[in-house]
């Protein structure tokens, strides 16, 4: 595992010095399809950087969450991914045409009632139909939407399905956490193979949710992942898994394997750690360990995700052990062609720097069922 580190290190600090040269002779670095590639050096600036970026092909908004009610307790999804369409040059411009398509997830974990709600939409960016802001943070399909208010601060999210409806207010406790090194997070060797990463890791929740015959005030806390690139998912790799915590001791943590076809991990898969005060530590490869403590298997997909996980991040004095409040927390997404992933609430008991320590969090397995988000 520490041999592998030097190995990143190096590897990073080789792919760093190239891209910087790249960078210099060529400002803007594109795919074939004129997508802007993520490479270094990347100056984020809030709060502009919460709205869209269509100069690169992928992006997306996550907001997950764990909201009360009395004695009743929730965790939620709140997603909008954006895909940007190659334009051909010299085409006359339509209302009709779409230079992107959105796509919104949005689930209900019913922890009391051992239940998880799904709901899933996707339209056009066009007619007004849905689209994604690049002047101000507003991404929106129908009347669904996650922006800021007024304050530039708070942030508004709106969601409605079938069986439940969502509207919270978010205020930011920490201030944004940039994952990586010079605005990039890498995934694996090679120009351009990263994405630009930041997360809100506490935001105080308050708002609405209409379940059922039951319209309940809700507090909590969330957390937001924004990210952005034109980047693909190597061949040589079949998923990740993600993990978000927040802990009682007020430190957060974000770490994500990615996983390898022929097994073991990308040297690349990485994380970061949050202090009560916003500080932040990068986590590389070599300093966390992260293994299953059981296995669920899907009725929908017959597919198998580990089911419970063991997070050791050894020099930060963590130990932590993270159990599903549900077992199935499995979306299929019939508008990404059949997609399944797990992604779900958990809850979070352990050691921090020695003491005990409790916790909440939220975990993505993609790939266990076939194919991954883009």
């Amino acid at each position: 595992m520490r041999a592998l580190g030097v190995l990143q290190t190096g590897v990073l600090a080789a792919l760093l010095s190239a891209s910087a040269v790249a960078t210099a002779d060529a400002p803007i670095a594109t795919d074939a399809e004129g997508f802007r590639l993520a490479v270094p050096p990347y100056d984020f600036q809030f709060p502009i950087d919460h709205a869209a970026h269509p100069s690169y092909r992928i992006e997306w908004w996550y907001y997950t969450g764990h909201l009360r009610a009395g004695e009743r307790r929730f965790g939620y999804e709140l997603t909008f991914f954006r895909l940007g369409l190659p334009v051909a040059p010299g085409k006359p411009g339509s209302a009709w045409r779409a230079n992107h398509l959105m796509f919104r997830h949005l689930t209900l974990t019913d922890e009391n009632g051992r239940r998880f709600l799904t709901d899933e939409k996707s339209e056009r960016a066009a007619l007004e139909l849905a689209g994604a802001d690049s002047t101000r943070y507003l991404v929106w399909i129908g009347d669904d939407y996650a922006g800021l208010e007024a304050d530039r601060s708070t942030h508004r999210l709106v969601g409605a399905a079938k069986d439940f409806q969502l509207d919270l207010r978010l205020a930011p406790e920490k201030p944004p956490v940039i994952h990586g090194e010079r605005g990039v997070s890498q995934k694996s060797a090679g120009v351009g193979n990263a994405s630009h990463y930041y997360s809100l890791t506490r935001l105080a929740t308050r708002g609405r949710l209409v379940l059922g015959g039951d319209t309940l005030a809700v507090e909590g806390r969330s957390w937001m992942d924004h990210e952005f690139s034109s980047d693909r998912l190597r061949a040589t790799h079949s998923g990740w898994d993600w993990f978000s915590v927040q802990l009682s001791d007020g430190r957060d943590l974000m770490l994500y394997r990615l996983r390898l076809k022929g097994g073991g991990l990308e040297p690349f898969s990485s994380g970061t750690l949050v202090e009560p005060d916003g500080r932040t530590s990068a986590v590389r490869f070599s300093d966390f360990d992260t293994g299953p403590t059981g296995e669920w298997q899907s009725p929908r997909t017959g597919a198998r995700y580990p089911s419970g996980w063991l997070v050791r991040v050894p020099r930060s004095g963590l130990e932590l052990k993270l159990e599903p409040t549900v077992r199935d927390q499995e979306l299929w997404v019939q508008s990404m062609g059949g997609l399944a992933y797990w992604e779900g609430s958990v809850r979070v008991t352990g050691t921090s720097a020695g003491k005990p320590v409790t916790g909440e969090g939220y975990v993505e397995l993609t790939g266990y069922a076939g194919r991954t988000p883009f």
